[in-house]
């Protein structure tokens, strides 16, 4: 089993920054792609960014420019660095990630960490 812990959410002003991390454990062999992704309240969970195992980054364009994905693959982490926080950023952050042991390939989520910007 595999289990995926966020911590770093919490309440920030509008223009300011916060940085989320998540923390694999468990039956791991190696990672593929790890990403974050957003859920605000009446919406659909959406992807933030995303990281392939090589560093190949991905992101929303609301969030271009403003957030930073990293991932250490020696300690099964990754980091999203949120800076110019903005309202509309406020949501619940879950990381995700594809592990891969033995053969088999799949998908695990973090619990999520709320993020709040106030305006």
């Amino acid at each position: 089993q595999v289990q995926l812990v966020e911590s770093g959410g919490g309440l920030v002003q509008a223009g300011g920054s916060l940085r989320l991390s998540c923390a694999a454990s468990g039956t791991i062999n190696s990672i593929n792609d790890m990403g974050w992704y957003r859920q605000a309240p009446g919406k659909q969970r959406e992807l933030v960014a995303s990281i392939t195992r090589g560093g190949s980054t991905n992101y929303a364009d609301s969030v271009k420019g403003r957030f930073t994905i990293f991932r250490d693959n020696a300690k099964n982490t990754m980091d999203l660095q949120m800076s110019s926080l903005k309202a509309e950023d406020t949501a619940v952050y879950y990381c995700k990630a594809r592990v891969r042991f033995l053969t088999r390939v799949d998908d695990y989520w973090g619990q999520g960490t709320q993020v709040t910007v106030s305006s």
